[in-house]
């Protein structure tokens, strides 16, 4: 009889060793079998609506501000404002996205759902740019309109797709497990092989061959990513909605300050827990308790009122919390500091829509009879990219393993690091070209004509290609960072979090192009950064993002220093 019972466990025991053990299921909510989903099968379609998705964004984005100034003809400052403030709103709506993923829809209907909300926006705006009289006030609005529909869709899109593909391979299987970390390499390869497109070929169509082809493609490539999404659909793996995190989080606030006087037992063993391996909130791994903040477990002390009710009853979550959700919090806090430094580096990113664009305007576009689009040397940026993730991925990690014994090779905070470092080489980069640019123009006395200046658009590549090769280091260091640190519940959460870093950089840089354009311009002064850029000092507002970039390296540094690693039970 015993061995009988012996043998069946160890059946099912191999059984069980057929379906995932991270608790992902299919369409249906089954359990799903790892043979026949997920992993690279299923990633493939991911990838493919990541790329056309990418090509349409940045369709519109790479060459926005040439639209706003040739077209409804708004000035420098206030073009490239709009330009910053619209493309902070793209990485500031993922929090919505983001919270239904997490709390009510799943990853994948909030993907579907917003898609479609992004493809109206995109078919709004190609119409408003394919009609005459494009500066009208009716047309100026229904473009601005189909803008924000683009920055609402991509609220869910962005926080879900990375994660939706991580969650395509198991957590528990160190088989799969060391694949996310490439996945995520090459998520960011696609999301810029969509973006070399835009940035070569759609801006080339758009110069030379009108705005309504030049944004009609792109919305035609969104349709593709919507089509390529929903065809993975019976291989994906899918993780439940485990309830709101906001409310997950109030609750260990309120429950904390309820029980301020109440004193914390010295075991920690004391602390409330539900029995068994999983915990009281769907989807989600227990998490080891940890000393750090520890005011927060009072919201896990059960009092004599809490453990009367527990016996009749199960708990209210406003007064008794599990280990795991005050943990939760206690990850959100320690990953704070590392999101705030961030941001900076957010604001150097965007300069390669905005004033590395501009500055580009007035260098040298001729190489022979062909003509570059300025926005077209954002290509450099993409290239760079392009080289870097294969390079990283297939050379740097294997070799930085031999000496880190690390599964990546690298840590997550030593690799944004890095890419803060080559993000303040590019700032120097840039202002150099600009301090060079404009002692032609003295030298030329073109000063005061509103002209290029005979310097070579190429020089712009070496900074465009530091902020590429920064993107590969801090960029997807950070998604995957955001990704492996979050409590299981809130990765799509804290993957738009890692997103809004890209929304406050871009409103950072608005503000700084406020203050700067404000105070320079007192007292009648021509100011830093004027219509005519010959008579203005770009390169010291350059200069001023170098200072700030080194500045936050240094804090970041600190902050890094003292970060400890979540683990989970």
């Amino acid at each position: 009889m015993e061995e009988a019972l012996l043998v069946e466990e160890l059946l099912h025991e191999d059984h069980g060793k057929d379906y995932t053990g991270d608790g992902s299921v299919d369409l249906k909510g089954h359990p799903v079998l790892k043979h026949q989903t997920g992993n690279w099968k299923a990633c493939f379609f991911i990838l493919g609506t990541e790329c056309c998705e990418r090509l349409a964004y940045y369709g519109i984005a790479k060459n926005l501000v040439s639209y706003l100034t040739k077209n409804l003809h708004e000035g420098n400052v206030i073009a490239a404002r709009n330009v910053t403030t619209w493309q902070g709103t793209c990485y500031l709506t993922p929090l919505i996205g983001a919270i239904l993923a997490d709390s009510y829809w799943g990853k994948y209907w909030t993907i579907a759902s917003f898609a479609t909300v992004y493809f109206i926006g995109m078919a709004v705006l190609t119409i408003s740019a394919s009609l005459p009289g494009q500066s009208s006030p009716s047309q100026t609005l229904a473009f601005f309109l189909g803008l924000y529909l683009i920055a609402l869709g991509a609220g869910g899109i962005k926080p879900c797709v990375s994660s939706f593909g991580a969650d395509q391979f198991d957590d528990t299987d160190p088989l799969e497990r060391p694949k996310k970390g490439s996945f995520f390499n090459w998520f960011y390869f696609s999301i810029n092989t969509g973006s070399l497109i835009s940035g070569t070929i759609l801006v080339y169509i758009q110069d030379n061959y009108g705005w309504g082809l030049g944004f009609g493609i792109p919305t035609l490539f969104m349709a593709l990513a919507i089509g390529s999404f929903f065809i993975g659909s019976r291989i994906y793996r899918f993780q439940k909605p485990g309830g709101s995190p906001i409310i997950r989080v109030c609750q260990v606030i309120v429950a904390a300050f309820r029980k301020w006087r109440v004193q914390l037992p010295d075991d920690e063993s004391f602390l409330y827990e539900v029995p068994g391996k999983n915990s009281a909130i769907e989807g989600s791994r227990k998490l080891d308790h940890t000393n750090e903040l520890r005011f927060l477990d009072k919201a896990a002390v059960m009092t004599p009122y809490d453990a009367k009710s527990n016996a009749s009853d199960i708990p209210s979550p406003w007064r008794l919390c599990t280990i795991t959700q005050v943990e939760e919090l206690k990850i959100l806090a320690r990953m704070f500091p590392i999101w705030a430094t961030s941001i900076v580096f957010s604001a150097v990113y965007s300069q390669n829509s905005s004033m590395f664009l501009e500055q580009g305007m007035v260098l040298d576009k001729r190489i022979g009879s062909f003509t570059i689009p300025p926005a077209s040397l954002s290509t450099s940026d993409v290239i760079s990219v392009l080289i870097w993730v294969p390079v990283y991925d297939k050379i740097l990690v294997p070799f930085a393993r031999r000496f880190s014994n690390k599964e990546r090779g690298f840590t997550e905070l030593q690799r944004m690091g890095i890419g803060l470092f080559l993000s303040i080489l590019a700032m120097v980069s840039a202002a150099l070209v600009e301090i060079k640019r404009l002692e032609i123009a003295r030298e030329l006395d073109l000063t005061h004509e509103k002209v290029e200046v005979p310097l070579s658009i190429l020089w712009q590549i070496p900074q465009y290609a530091l902020v590429g090769a920064g993107e590969v280091f801090t960029c997807i260091g950070q998604v995957e960072f955001f990704y492996d640190q979050s409590p299981d519940a809130m990765r799509s959460l804290c993957t738009a979090f890692a997103l809004v870093t890209g929304s406050l950089g871009s409103y950072l840089s608005s503000l700084i192009l406020t203050l700067v354009s404000y105070f320079t311009t007192l007292g009648g002064q021509t100011g830093w950064i004027p219509d005519n850029l010959n008579e203005g000092h770009l390169d010291r507002f350059f200069w001023l993002i170098a200072c700030l970039s080194l500045i936050n390296l240094v804090v970041y540094v600190w902050c890094a220093l003292r970060y400890k690693y979540k683990n989970a039970a």
